[in-house]
């Protein structure tokens, strides 16, 4: 199995980085390839709108201004058997490059969606501070899956206070998806 994470982690380290990790170790202990986009290593720009609205991206399921990184992340998205997202919280939403990246992706999968539809998706938030805003930002990527048919798997929260018993559980629910475990399935 090939799993892509999704990583809006403008950080190499820290809290939400230990998160990634958490996901890669558990997914590589269960036989999967990781595929690591870390869409901060892009130089992804908001998109430019194209004429009224809906350019090549509804006619043709292509951004045309994809050439910062884009359409390299979404074509490695669905070579991917499953995604795992992980995002910093920033004001109760995920990271600007994660943002960005999922509102042009949600975009250009409108009426076609090859990338995500029917994959499992492990949402992770990562909360600094005041470990506020967790809710707002899985829910502003529970829209995102809904929108692109895309299967969610979990939602983790992983903060200072938690951090040494969520990142066992990132690390299990990357390996329960590397297995093959689905959404709904009894253990």
């Amino acid at each position: 199995m090939k799993i892509a994470i999704l990583s809006g982690n403008p950080k190499k380290d820290g809290l939400c980085q230990s998160a990634v990790n958490a996901a890669i170790q558990g997914a590589v202990e269960a036989g999967a390839k990781i595929d690591e986009i870390r869409l901060c290593d892009y130089h992804m720009g908001a998109c430019r709108v194209c004429g009224d609205g809906w350019g090549t991206c509804l006619s043709e399921n292509y951004c045309t201004y994809g050439d910062d990184g884009f359409n390299e992340a979404r074509e490695r998205l669905k070579n991917s058997d499953a995604i795992i997202m992980v995002t910093p919280v920033y004001w109760g939403e995920v990271s600007e490059a994660l943002k960005s990246f999922i509102d042009r992706l949600r975009r250009l999968e409108f009426n076609q969606s090859d990338v995500l539809r029917n994959k499992q998706v492990l949402l992770i938030a990562s909360p600094g501070g005041s470990g506020n805003g967790a809710l707002t930002c899985l829910e502003q990527m529970d829209r995102f899956c809904r929108h692109t048919g895309a299967i969610i798997f979990d939602y983790i929260v992983v903060n200072r206070w938690n951090r040494d018993y969520k990142t066992t559980a990132v690390k299990a629910a990357a390996s329960a998806i590397a297995k093959g475990r689905k959404n709904g399935d009894n253990i």
